[in-house]
């Protein structure tokens, strides 16, 4: 009888067998009152509408994951990989790898490694420059930016730090040449000059840069800076201010501007993602992300976020609420140009789970998507098996 189902006419009861979901008040299937029908039916019509016009339902997959893409020269692999971006041409793709581990201090590696789409490596440069290298993008007039992103007191900084190394922004030609740094070579701090595990940079049209600072441990802050990187503003604290209020941080981890100038910050430890307009004023709370680590916005202002910590117990300084329950890794796929920036597709992890999985990832102008996983330091390509409903084909890059 579906949602009418319940038959409350004079002296009858309810009868249970025609729709044991509205009928049955526990699993012996007692009987209801007419008071108790109506009531069921009433909000059983209500919680249908309700759905129609606010739940999301569940998402679809429509990519397969690939795995060996890259090719590299000699005995090389990949080690954690911390950004990708297509190239300009459309022809070429450029991965920041961590010098085939997890650091890159002391390593005569070059961590900038760009590949044509065959993932055949045709290019590389940057040995010597990091020590972690965390945060990568490559701006509207073709520069790439990468940030120096251990947080003081991480071990995974301690190494750098001894050789004079991190909590910088470095700024290269797509040929290697630096045309500037900011922040202070191996000096941490909060203010106007200082940084503190800066994790994640993206850069404005209009040439402003804005900056995720930092890794866990670090600064709980977003930095926005002129082109020529002098101090604007900042929105959240340094060392020890964690905390879930709107507009403060727990590991913003990247950082990524839509068309409209919206900045987004992957408020990792707090399992969502901070929505600022370009003079850093809070618009929203995306919590439908899951635990975003790496953000990516297409041409087509699709968002793809990549989760790889949700499900995992999260303890210890420098707060207690990172674990993310009840939710799935993978990445997450949504249309940024509608009003709640709903989530349209879901990627789950497709292998046993280990520990961290996907942190940053990159998509060229086909649509295929670059993930690295952490605890399994390799490059995952997954490829749409049938045309998605968002994202797909972005066409190419014009500077």
């Amino acid at each position: 009888m579906g949602v009418g189902s319940c038959d409350f006419r004079s002296g009858r009861r309810c009868r249970p067998e025609h729709d044991r979901i509205l009928c049955a008040v526990s699993r012996s299937e007692l009987t209801m009152t007419r008071f108790h029908c109506l009531t069921v039916l009433a909000t059983t019509a209500l919680l249908a509408t309700f759905q129609q016009v606010t739940a999301q339902t569940t998402t679809t997959n429509p990519y397969r994951a690939t795995f060996g893409w890259e090719k590299l020269p000699g005995d090389r692999v990949l080690g954690i990989i911390s950004g990708v971006w297509p190239d300009p041409d459309g022809e070429h793709l450029w991965v920041l790898d961590r010098c085939g581990a997890n650091q890159c201090a002391g390593s005569d590696l070059d961590p900038i490694l760009k590949f044509d789409l065959d993932g055949k490596l045709v290019d590389s440069f940057g040995a010597g420059l990091f020590a972690f290298p965390h945060g990568f993008a490559l701006d509207h007039e073709g520069y790439l930016w990468v940030t120096e992103g251990g947080a003081h007191g991480d071990v995974r900084a301690a190494r750098g730090e001894s050789m004079g190394m991190g909590h910088q922004i470095f700024k290269l030609t797509r040929s290697g040449e630096v045309l500037m740094t900011i922040g202070e070579a191996g000096v941490h701090g909060d203010d106007e000059t200082h940084f503190n595990g800066p994790a994640g940079v993206a850069i404005a049209p209009d040439g402003h840069i804005w900056v995720a600072d930092g890794h866990r441990g670090g600064n709980n802050r977003i930095v926005k800076l002129a082109p020529d990187g002098t101090f604007i503003l900042a929105v959240g604290g340094g060392v020890g201010s964690e905390s879930r209020e709107p507009a403060r941080f727990s590991d913003p981890h990247d950082i990524k501007i839509d068309s409209r100038g919206r900045v987004l910050v992957a408020d990792r430890g707090n399992s969502r993602i901070q929505v600022f307009n370009s003079e850093g004023e809070l618009l929203y709370l995306w919590t439908h992300y899951g635990k975003p680590s790496g953000l990516f916005i297409d041409q087509n202002d699709i968002l793809y976020a990549g989760d790889g910590l949700s499900g995992d117990l999260r303890t210890g300084s420098p707060d207690d609420w990172r674990s993310n329950f009840g939710w799935e890794k993978g990445i997450r796929i949504g249309d940024l140009k509608t009003e709640q920036a709903w989530v349209t597709h879901f990627i789950p992890q497709h292998d046993v789970n280990i520990g961290p999985g996907i942190e940053f990832l990159g998509v060229d102008y086909e649509g295929n998507i670059y993930a690295g996983e952490v605890n399994r330091q390799r490059l995952v390509r997954y490829m749409p098996w049938r045309p998605p409903e968002v994202g797909g084909t972005i066409g190419s890059m014009h500077f």
